[in-house]
């Protein structure tokens, strides 16, 4: 990765760092948790944006490391070759020498030869003149004929022999001398000259040898040059992940917060609730005792006016929607999967009405592509606090933050998001919702489908 195009990814990242907005800032007073959230994401989105690139360069810097590893590799290989090229030319070097040195002797023996061959040559020439002067080999027969006795004879003939002898034996030795000297040449010109040949191919094999290590020797500075550009690259891209968990963190602390408020809210509501029900029921009870005194004295009045009964279960939970249990809460099988359900599916068709499961507050109302139309409440059933969650809704009817009704209605049943077919998908938290929904409970503990 080039310089310039570093600077320009660090930029960039500052730019979309500065783009997000800063802690102190994130809420007002009263920031909805949906806001909240929604930041979150969008840092947790940037975050992992950031990681990604992260491990892309930690991918680089191992093919990196790879890369040098190998060119380390070749270069030792290559520095073998040289080694064992040079000790071949020294070998080659060395036999040149010999053989050069082998090419001075011969030269002294062949001027020791050249000059036995010269003296021959004169001699040849003396007995040539010789026997041109005295008739050749009439002389020989002269020299017999002279003889005294027998003995004398047979001498002269030896001698005579021993002549022609000799002349053979010089003319001979100089056709064998003049022979040996000539093949002795041509093998140690041959062998000179293949020694030169295989020393000038192993130089030229030595050359090539150090120009691949010189080019692997600067490849590999280039590629510690790239590594320590792109651990650099790393370490900024890790400080702006930190950075951002950071801000991820603060966040979710702000959010905790928030929905403790709701909770808190839901928890006076629910006090203020008790507090109303027991005045009413004083109320009735006096209306009563009022009533019956009025009866025993005779007087008459109109009975006391019946409240309508709501469409919901008694108790602190109802029921969020009529249909049928098509899932219930715990492991299960999905497209073939073993999967944990953390809640509880409601199905069925039409225009299905969806209500809030006990009282409480909105603690988030929004669209995700896992559950599609989603709603948070979160509730106070006798000082302990609880999140419902109403996933793939058709539409939703409540806003972050609004107060509800156990029983209100609060959307309808649909299919959006991760859904196959219309149902209410629904848990239960007994504390807040998590990602990991670690506080997620059977719903049927505390509500009757």
């Amino acid at each position: 990765m080039n310089k310039k195009y570093f600077i320009s990814l660090s930029i960039a990242a500052a730019l979309t760092i500065g783009s997000l907005p800063t802690l102190g800032t994130t809420a007002n007073a009263h920031s909805s948790v949906e806001d909240l959230k929604k930041q979150q994401d969008d840092i947790s989105s940037k975050k992992e944006e950031i990681n990604g690139k992260i491990d892309e360069k930690k991918s680089e810097i191992n093919q990196n490391i790879n890369k040098q590893q190998e060119i380390q590799t070749q270069i030792a290989e290559i520095s073998t070759k040289l080694k064992d090229t040079e000790t071949k030319i020294a070998e080659k070097t060395k036999e040149i020498d010999e053989t050069t040195a082998e090419i001075n002797k011969l030269k002294e023996e062949i001027k020791i030869l050249e000059e036995k061959i010269k003296e021959r040559n004169e001699l040849l020439k003396e007995r040539a003149r010789a026997i041109q002067e005295k008739g050749g080999s009439a002389n020989y027969l002269d020299v017999l004929l002279g003889a005294d006795s027998f003995g004398d004879f047979i001498n002269r003939v030896t001698a005579v022999n021993t002549i022609v002898s000799a002349d053979k034996k010089i003319m001979d030795e100089q056709k064998r001398d003049q022979a040996e000297l000539e093949k002795k040449q041509e093998e140690v010109e041959a062998k000179l000259a293949e020694l030169e040949s295989t020393k000038a191919s192993l130089e030229s094999l030595k050359q090539d040898l150090d120009s691949q290590k010189a080019q692997k020797a600067e490849l590999f500075k280039q590629l510690e040059a790239q590594q320590a550009s792109l651990e650099v690259e790393k370490k900024d891209l890790q400080k702006e992940s930190d950075e951002l968990s950071k801000m991820e963190h603060q966040l979710e602390g702000e959010i905790q917060a928030e929905q403790a408020r709701l909770a808190e809210l839901a928890r006076q509501r629910e006090i203020e609730r008790k507090r109303q029900a027991e005045a009413e029921a004083a109320k009735r009870a006096a209306a009563q005792q009022q009533a019956t005194t009025s009866s025993s004295g005779g007087s008459s009045s109109a009975p006391a006016e019946t409240a309508p009964s709501a469409p919901v279960s008694a108790g602190a939970w109802t029921s969020p929607a009529s249909g049928t249990i098509t899932t219930n809460f715990g492991w299960d099988v999905l497209n073939g999967k073993k999967r944990f359900h953390y809640g509880t599916d409601i199905a069925a068709r039409g225009s299905v009405p969806i209500s809030a499961a006990a009282d409480g507050y909105v603690i988030k109302s929004h669209y995700s592509s896992s559950y599609g139309n989603v709603v948070y409440i979160t509730h106070s059933i006798n000082g302990q606090t609880f999140t419902t969650v109403y996933a793939h809704m058709a539409s939703s009817s409540v806003s972050t933050g609004q107060a509800v009704n156990k029983g209100d209605r609060i959307g309808y049943m649909g299919n959006t998001g991760y859904s196959f077919g219309q149902h209410l998908h629904f848990e239960l938290h007994a504390g807040s919702w998590n990602a990991s929904k670690s506080n997620a409970v059977n719903p049927r503990q505390y509500i009757n489908f």
